[in-house]
């Protein structure tokens, strides 16, 4: 998981340093999660129907050998034109990501314990984010942007090489039965737009908050690609944690309440323009509030898939994500390349309460459909 979206965490937490050094602008920046996510958005559906056919361990061994290559290929880059390409690529390994480690989960995990997994694998995104922000934005100090992204990159095919070696065997690709629907209904529906609306607000932090650090508030670009790793050790405590609490009866509300804890983290950042020490008060939010809200979805999308859907179920949700991820940044964008930070945290904000106020509303209508179906 970790491996799936590094490009973009990189992206973002040496957004200073591609700005000056490849010449490109803020709003080039967001095409890049723009480019990235929407290939994954596109691929999901079919990507998840791959995982249920050749099974996780496959699936995985190409996601991360397909990111060793897009990593090197960001590290080779002169220019914008081969660089987005390369975010291009790395768009499949975010397709095949939750569907192959969700799949994985239920094939091997006992049930009682799928929640709190389940939050440990997605923290694994976030620990992606840490990586970029600190370790690897420091080394990035020492050998240049170029090397700190090749040392990723031959990461992830170690990382490959070992799970081709660790994991054991996938079972025989099923026999072929009718094609299920690609299009979202029912729970998956409604967690596919409020996934839509989160990962607009998300995406848009991931990408600008190392920027808005460096142009606005005064940081250095260790510093400001510092914020992006506080954001995602928070994440990673966030998503654990609250997966943890994820039971039936619960599950269902936690959308809404991390969706409108996020409002809250947007008006930080916000007012960070004006207090900047609540930029890392905001990071920690978005990480422990928002960030999470993914992995709570896909802990329901685990307790309520049907049998063979899990892979299909997850991709479609994630592919809301995806998209999300594609549409937030270019709005931002705009409002970044004119310096109107403050104007692009309160687009932040609304649609993270947009997300708030769908998933209140299917935890209503669920409340008022299990009711009347138990009477």
């Amino acid at each position: 998981m970790a491996f799936s979206m590094l490009q973009l965490f990189l992206l973002g937490a040496l957004g200073p340093r591609l700005v000056d050094e490849l010449g490109i602008s803020p709003t080039v920046l967001g095409l890049t999660t723009t480019i990235g996510f929407g290939t994954a958005a596109v691929l999901s559906p079919t990507g998840g129907r791959l995982v249920d056919r050749i099974g996780p361990r496959r699936a995985l061994v190409v996601l991360l050998m397909v990111s060793a290559l897009a990593l090197a290929l960001i590290g080779a880059a002169p220019g914008a034109p081969l660089l987005l390409a390369a975010v291009a690529l790395g768009g499949l390994p975010q397709a095949l990501a939750n569907p192959a480690t969700n799949k994985a989960i239920l094939a091997s995990v006992p049930l009682d314990r799928r929640g709190a997994v389940t939050g440990m694998k997605q923290s694994g995104v976030q620990l992606g984010a840490f990586a970029a922000g600190l370790p690897l934005a420091a080394l990035a100090g020492g050998l240049g942007w170029r090397g700190a992204v090749w040392t990723a990159a031959a990461s992830a095919l170690f990382t490959g090489l070992w799970t081709l070696r660790a994991l054991p065997s996938d079972p025989p690709p099923p026999s072929a039965g009718p094609r299920t629907p690609l299009v979202p209904r029912g729970l998956v529906a409604w967690l596919a737009v409020f996934s839509l609306l989160l990962g607009s607000g998300i995406a848009s932090v991931n990408t600008y908050l190392a920027l808005f650090g460096a142009q606005k508030l005064g940081m250095g670009p260790t510093a400001a690609a510092a914020l992006v790793a506080v954001l995602g050790v928070a994440g990673i405590a966030g998503r654990v944690g609250w997966s943890k609490t994820a039971g039936p009866g619960r599950a269902e509300w936690l959308p809404g309440w991390l969706a409108a804890g996020s409002v809250m983290a947007a008006g930080l950042l916000a007012a960070a323009l004006y207090a900047a020490p609540l930029a890392w008060v905001a990071a920690v939010a978005v990480g422990v509030f928002a960030v999470s809200g993914n992995a709570v979805s896909m802990v329901l999308v685990m307790q309520r898939a049907a049998p063979g859907r899990a892979g299909q179920d997850s991709a479609l949700v994630a592919a809301g994500f995806f998209a999300g991820f594609a549409v937030g940044p270019p709005l931002f964008g705009l409002l970044a390349e004119r310096g109107r930070y403050g104007a692009g945290w309160l687009l932040v904000a609304t649609e993270f309460a947009a997300a708030c106020a769908v998933a209140v509303a299917w935890a209503v209508r669920d409340r008022r459909e299990r009711t009347g179906a138990a009477a």
